[in-house]
């Protein structure tokens, strides 16, 4: 993993620096722009879009600066094209305190007739689309960031390629510096830019200060709709026990229920869950609908994933002793993981993460589909050879019923694993790939 490093002289003469380790949103960004006017960096708090945004911005405009605030939300009132003034491409920082912005970003794009002129970042808050009057369609182009994946944090030696196996790859050589405990640990902190260089008892509490923020404060952002923090907090427990899961709204309630003595109807539900996606706290997978050889019942329902593993482990209350404790709820946790890092990868690739599940019982944990056609099946396995056996022999059933005369063949099959030393392929052409040599 390579780093920025930005050095500041104190007039103490004594040197500061602040690292940036570089995002695989970075080339994304640079992508987009050179195709947009402006474009919009989404994602949840915390997970670096500002700072991000900051590499590339020729000039900037925080708006939430205290001693500033007031007025440039007097001026986006009185004369908006003023505060889109500076070198491109401009940063306008928190843009959803003056939504008017939107449309005046709009117009200057259209008026300058160039590219790459506006970056937009904020909080994962919503704006207040009253005040927007166009889509931004041709002028806009939308950019998802999430926390960062263990190749990212420099967790991972990344000498094993997504891009490079869809490319054609039939050989690989990897090595993973990951036992348990670390991947517990790992699971926990979760890819919160600000906790990668804490110390371990200290990176633990971001996640824990992310939940309880989520819970007092940003959910009721979300809508302008007050919530009882103490259902939201039963609310987010279940969810993260169903992680993984083809969980319908109707039995969250029925395990609130079963578990807490104040149940939470299927309405009241439905709306928390609205308002934590807003905030990009949870990110449902959509279900992948290959053609097959038979007329097989494919299961639509989104599985459920909140965006990082360690918002889970703090919605239950548990750190890396009680997942080893916990074979189980590990396994689920790790699943997440492996969600996150997978999307965050195949963002770069021009790709999607899907899961598949039939009415006969075949599933796959995650389907990584690029927008050319090509795909790849992936197992997630904790570990263990029984398992990845397991896992590989539910690939390639998998590959079994895909019709190849209508879709393209697997670019891969792979048993996606959290603990095992060495990444290989194996006789049958499954690849065994730890999670800690991973990237896109």
């Amino acid at each position: 993993m390579v780093y920025n490093i930005d050095v500041v002289f104190m007039r103490n003469e004594v040197c500061q620096m602040k690292i940036y380790r570089k995002r695989i949103a970075d080339e994304i960004l640079k992508r987009k722009l050179e195709g947009k006017g402006a474009v919009l960096i989404e994602g949840p708090k915390w997970c670096g879009k500002t700072t991000t945004a900051e590499q590339i911005a020729a000039s900037i405009l925080y708006m939430d600066d205290p001693e500033k605030k007031a007025q440039n939300i007097a001026m986006s009132e009185l004369n908006p094209k003023r505060l889109l003034k500076g070198a491109a491409p401009r940063l306008i920082d928190e843009w959803q305190l003056a939504p008017k912005l939107w449309d005046a970003i709009r117009f200057e794009v259209d008026h300058r007739g160039e590219l790459g002129q506006f970056i937009l970042t904020g909080s994962a808050v919503p704006a207040d689309t009253e005040e927007i009057t166009h889509s931004g369609t041709g002028r806009f182009s939308w950019l998802m960031m999430r926390p960062m994946s263990l190749y990212e944090s420099g967790d991972s030696t990344g000498e094993v390629s997504l891009k490079e196996l869809f490319n054609g790859t039939k050989e690989i050589d990897g090595s993973s510096n990951l036992n348990i405990d670390r991947l517990a640990f790992l699971i926990c902190r979760g890819g919160w830019p600000q906790a990668v260089d804490m110390r371990d008892e200290i990176a633990l509490d971001q996640a824990v200060d992310y939940y309880d923020s989520v819970i007092h404060s940003d959910i009721n952002r979300a809508d302008n709709v007050q919530k009882n923090p103490e259902k939201v907090r039963r609310l987010m427990r279940s969810y993260a026990r169903s992680q993984g899961a083809q969980v319908p709204n109707t039995l969250l309630a029925q395990d609130i229920a079963a578990n807490d003595e104040a149940p939470l109807n299927e309405e009241t539900v439905a709306s928390y869950l609205a308002a934590l996606r807003k905030i990009f706290v949870v990110e449902d997978m959509p279900a992948w609908n290959p053609n097959l050889r038979s007329k097989t019942a494919i299961r639509s329902s989104d599985t459920r994933y909140y965006i990082d593993p360690s918002i889970a482990a703090a919605a239950l209350g548990i750190g890396p002793n009680d997942l080893l404790n916990d074979l189980k709820t590990f396994e689920f946790l790790f699943e997440t993981l492996c969600i996150r890092d997978l999307r965050v990868f195949a963002d770069a690739l021009n790709g999607n993460v899907y899961h598949y599940r039939d009415k006969d019982g075949q599933e796959c944990d995650a389907v990584v589909h690029l927008r050319n056609g090509k795909y790849g099946l992936i197992e997630i396995k904790l570990g263990g050879d029984k398992l990845i056996e397991e896992g590989a022999k539910n690939l390639k059933t998998m590959e079994a019923k895909i019709d190849t005369d209508k879709m393209n063949i697997p670019s891969f099959l792979m048993v996606l694993t959290g603990t095992g030393d060495f990444a290989y392929r194996r006789q049958d052409g499954v690849y065994v790939v730890p999670i800690g040599c991973l990237k896109n």
